[in-house]
This record gives C-alpha cells, structure tokens and sequence, in this order.
C-alpha cells in the first residue's frame, strides 16, 4: 500500500472534517476524549461517516488528550488510555476502506505563553506521541497551533522520536500572519525546514480568508500544503455556537485551495460529513499543482513612532532623583478638586501624576479620560496603569492604541485585583492575559505589530513599568519574578508600599545586580483604622509593629495621626532615596496636601545632599 506521502506526490487529498462539532451537536458538553473510551461506539459512527462522505484520511479523537487540557476533568493520569484507545477506534473504521489515519495532537498556548512552558510542552507532547505511535499510525496532525514558537518545537521534538510524517498547522487571527507578526509563507517555510512532512492551516479562518493566506505562500521543495478550514465564521445563537455555511459553498472552495497548491483539504470547526462530501466530489479528477507564480508582495511601511514630549521615566530614574505621585481618580463625577491637586502636584515638580485603573476592583472615573483631560488642559504628564481584569484582548488593544493616539506613552501593565474585593463581587475578572503577557504585547505594539500579528502600520512608543511586591516572605521569589517580567519587557518597576526602612534596604540588597530602575512605594498613613485596614485587609500590603503601634498611640487626634503618618514617612524616604533613585509617593484619600509635603521634604533632602557633595568637592 501506498503511503501517505507517496499519494501525495500524485493526488489532492481529502480529509475528514470537525469531531467536537458533531459531539457539541449530540448534546455532549463534557471531555470528548473520554468517550474513546466510554462511549468508543460514537466515535467510530463519526468516523464511518467522514469515511462514507469520501475522506481519505481520518484523524484521532485526540485534540485535548494531553495531561494539560484533560486536568480540567481530573483526567491527567488517563493519557496513554484514551490515545492508544482512539487510534485503534480510528483504525478499526479505516480498515475496510483503506483510509489513512492520522493521529492528532492539538496546541497548548494561544495568546497567553504562561499556559505552559516550553519544558512542559515537550513534556507532554511526548507523553501523548508515544501513546499515539503504539497504534502505528499514518502521521501525526499537529493542530491549532496560534504560538509559533510552541509549533516549532513540538516539530523539532518529535523529529528526534520518529520518522512518521508531521503534518504541521499553524492558526491566525487575519489571513497571512501569524500573531507574533511572522508571514504565513515564512513560518510554513519554517516549519519546512525543521523537518515537517506537511504544512499548512487550520482552524479560526473559514474557506475565503483562508484560501486569501494562501495567496502568498509559495510552494515548498520538500513537503506539501495542508488546509483545514472553518466552515465559517462563528456565530451565537441562542447561546449555542453555529457556523453558517452551505456544504456546496464549502466543496467550491476545496478547488481554489487546490488551486493555490494544497494538497490535503480537510474541515475543522463547524464541518460536517457534507462539507467533507462536496469538496471530495468537486475535488475528484483534479491534479494537484505543481507550479505556482506568487506575486511579489508591496511591504507594508512601518512607521517610527513620533517624538514624545518628556524624558522616558526608566531613563531619566537611572541617572536622577525622578518622583511619581500617584492619585487615583474619583469614585464619582465632581472633579474639581482632583484636576485641583494634580495641578499642585505637577508645579510643585513631581515627573507624572499615575492612575490607578479601578484600584480594589472599584470603579472609578476612566484614567484614560482623566489623563486625557490633565494632558491636554492642564499640560500634566499622566502615567495610567491598564489591567487585565477588566479588558479582554480586544479592549487591551483598542485601549492602547487610544492612548498611543492621545500621546500618552507612560503605562503600569498589572493583573489588577480580583472583583471579589470590589465594590461588585459579581462582576467578571476577563483575564484573558496576565500582566506578564501583556508587557509583551505592549512591546510588541512597540514594533508596530498588532496582537494578532498584523501591521499597524506605525510604531507605538510606551514606556511600561510593571508592579513589584516586595511585601513577600521570599524575597528572592519576587526578584525571580521580577527578573521574568524584565525578559517580557518591563522598563522599570514600581512597588507596592512599604513600611520599614529593613524592607527597603532588603529590596536594595536583592535587585542590585539589576540595571533597570525601581520606585519605592511610599504611602502616608492617616490613621490608625486606615493603618489596620491596609495591613489585615489589603493584598501585598503589610506593616510592622512599631508602625502599627506609633499609629495607635495617636488615637482619634487626627492632626496628630497626620503629623505621625507623614514622619513615618519621611523616614521611609530617608533610607529610599539613599539607595534609589526613584520614588513613587501614593495619596491617600486624596490628601494631595501630604503628598506635597512629602515631595517637598524629597527635594529639600536632596538639595541637602547636593549641597554637601559641592563642599566636600570644594574643600578636596
């Protein structure tokens, strides 16, 4: 018999098409791939039907049997199972007609990399392969694959294991690239090289956009394309995913991806045994192309981003004293006497007025728009901190580019409390990336890439800073962190705040060997409550007992609990500015009137410091 590649040298091949779209339609809202075991019956009917319907090839029930995805169900120790008993449900259906059975392996990561490490993929992709392998398959299908950074190493490990063919698919989110930015032609090219049989598409992308990204791949020497397309694009009906496509519409397309040099043809999301069935019969007496004229390309011009008004904050922190206060917009919508105190503020020299974005999960008034407002009315420099509770991707990127059009450049990229803590306990934390991620994004739109991989045509020009809570047990974990958040893109840090001066010099201790900068989170205390309610009640927040104490011992003289807050301050302040250069000074209620204090008290020190290095010049 023939094999799969040999065919291929000579023919347009048909594969099958969606399974968790036939399951989804029964009804099944559990893990499919326990079925290969539970329920082998329903499976094998699916593939009796793609195989009646005219496919040539047939793939595993295999997309999520990895110990990653099948933990969901509390199923991570049942791989080897529930593979090696869908290869032999699949091969079961094939043998009679001869069909090839491919045995698929399905991607880990989309947007967000920390859904696993490159050490874990591997992990679990041999775990799965060689449970697949026992069964003697045709090839392995490698599918849905948005990272191209996973997909390349899954290739590279597998190569090494095996010599079946690889049949390697990447996903995007807009036809021709990738989200990393990479041209479809280049990462199939790529694939080519580190040693997969097959490359191609699937999934995300119905048959025109589909067959668009195609438009410019040029045929590759030594493998063949593939393409598995979406039957459409998604849509929501009555909470029910459908896709709205005619099977006839579909088998019309088969021969324009022919006609671009796919090779194998198959269906993923919303593709039915009659999908599969009209792109066969359009298919059927079609050679496949052997040569193929791809247009030169007009690159798309990316431009530098402009100019910004004011030294980068991590730059200038490096060299000077640079001092950030932050004042977090109203919980209501009288704002006289916020534009009031950020205006004091800013004359009285502080380098950014920063914004908190809902802090404690509270709504507040937009920092976008409040920043909007003291920038362009008040010539103030705003630094908004943008999280990732309340955003989905889309909203990330949307928000971005609105403030990259407002010239605000500065941002503080943090995870953002949980909604439990707010003021609506019931709200939904998005979360569709973590802080960590989002500095890569945010530098990625620094290159004028788009989260999905397309141009935009300019560059953008943030200065990210990212949150650091030196407030931990361990120490040495968060600088480990940190020093992750540093590779992802983070141009500065900006702690939470912290209340004795051994903190302060531990922190020192640990970062040294660092070069980018950090603020010291300094926050006056106004009274005792407010003390207590930070330390027992505020994550990443904690304060010593003597603070404590000094608090307690101003019962409800407010004057004093003020005049003693802010001394616990400037002591703070004292050891801070000795061993760093950036301070990040935080308004309580917003008592701007403290902050003004404390700022001032920060430039008298200075000037003090200053004075006595120009004697001691003088007298050498």
């Amino acid at each position: 018999m023939m094999s799969l590649l040999e065919k291929l040298q000579t023919n347009v091949l048909t594969a099958d098409g969606a399974m968790g779209t036939i399951l989804y339609s029964y009804g099944i809202d559990y893990c499919y791939e326990e079925l290969n075991i539970e329920k082998p019956e329903i499976i094998e009917k699916i593939h009796h039907d793609y195989i009646e319907a005219g496919a040539d090839i047939i793939q595993t029930n295999t997309y999520s049997a990895n110990a990653v995805k099948l933990a969901r169900y509390g199923l991570e120790n049942r791989v080897t199972e529930f593979n090696k008993a869908a290869i032999q449900i699949a091969k079961r259906a094939a043998a009679p007609g001869g069909q090839f059975v491919l045995g698929t392996i399905g991607g880990l990561r989309g947007i967000r990399k920390s859904d696993a490490s490159l050490d874990e993929v591997k992990q679990v992709v041999l775990e799965q392969a060689n449970a697949l392998l026992t069964g003697d398959p045709d090839g392995l299908l490698l599918e849905t694959y948005y990272d191209f950074e996973e997909l390349s190493s899954v290739v590279s490990t597998l190569r090494q294991i095996t010599d079946v063919p690889l049949i390697a698919q990447v996903s995007m989110h807009d036809p021709g690239v990738l989200q990393n930015g990479l041209s479809l032609n280049d990462a199939l090219h790529q694939l080519e090289s580190l040693g997969a049989s097959i490359v191609g598409v699937n999934c995300r992308l119905g048959p025109y956009h589909t067959i668009q990204a195609f438009e410019n791949v040029k045929l590759p020497e030594n493998a063949f394309l593939s393409a598995y397309p979406n039957a459409s694009l998604l849509d929501v009906e009555d909470g029910r995913i459908v896709y709205e496509s005619e099977a006839e519409y579909f088998g019309r397309a088969a021969v324009l991806l022919r006609d671009q040099g796919v090779r194998l043809i198959g269906g993923c999301c919303g593709t039915t045994p009659k999908h599969i069935k009209a792109a066969k019969t359009r298919l059927a007496g079609l050679s496949p192309i052997t040569k193929k004229v791809v247009e030169p390309t007009k690159p798309i011009v990316i431009q530098e981003a402009g100019p910004v008004k004011h030294q980068p904050l991590h730059e200038k922190a490096k060299t000077e004293r640079t001092v950030i206060v932050e004042l977090d917009t109203p919980r209501h919508l009288e704002t006289e006497d916020y534009i009031k105190g950020a205006n004091l503020l800013y004359d009285a020299g502080v380098d950014a007025v920063t914004m908190a974005d809902n802090s404690l999960a509270s709504p507040r008034i937009s920092n976008m728009a409040m920043g909007s407002i003291i920038k362009m009315q008040h010539n103030i420099r705003p630094l908004v901190h943008l999280t990732c509770r309340d955003h989905n991707l889309i909203g990330l990127q949307s928000h971005l580019m609105g403030l990259d059009a407002l010239g605000i450049h500065d941002i503080l990229a943090v995870t953002g409390d949980p909604t439990k803590v707010g003021d609506f306990p019931g709200a939904t934390s998005v979360y569709d990336v973590s802080s960590m991620e989002l500095l890569q994004l945010i530098k990625q739109l620094n290159e004028g890439i788009s989260f999905s991989g397309k141009p935009l045509r300019k560059k953008a020009n943030f200065s990210v800073s990212a949150a650091f809570n030196p407030n931990v047990r361990v120490l040495d974990r968060a600088v480990q962190r940190l020093e992750k958040k540093i590779e992802a893109g983070a141009d500065y840090f900006i702690t939470q705040p912290v209340y004795t001066k051994e903190k302060i010099i531990d922190v020192y201790e640990a970062t040294k060997h660092l070069d980018t900068p950090i603020f010291i989170g300094i926050m006056p205390l106004t009274n005792i409550r407010n003390a207590e309610f930070l330390h027992h009640e505020v994550p990443g927040i904690k304060l010593s007992d003597e603070v404590l104490e000094r608090m307690r011992a101003c019962g409800d003289d407010r004057a004093k609990a003020t005049e003693t807050g802010i001394q616990i301050a400037k002591e703070l302040i004292d050891t801070a500015a000795q061993y760093f250069n950036g301070l990040y000074l935080i308004t309580p209620f917003l008592r701007y009137d403290m902050t003004l204090e404390l700022h001032d008290y920060i430039k008298q020190i200075d000037k003090q410091k200053e004075s006595e290095l120009s004697h001691a010049e003088t007298s050498y």
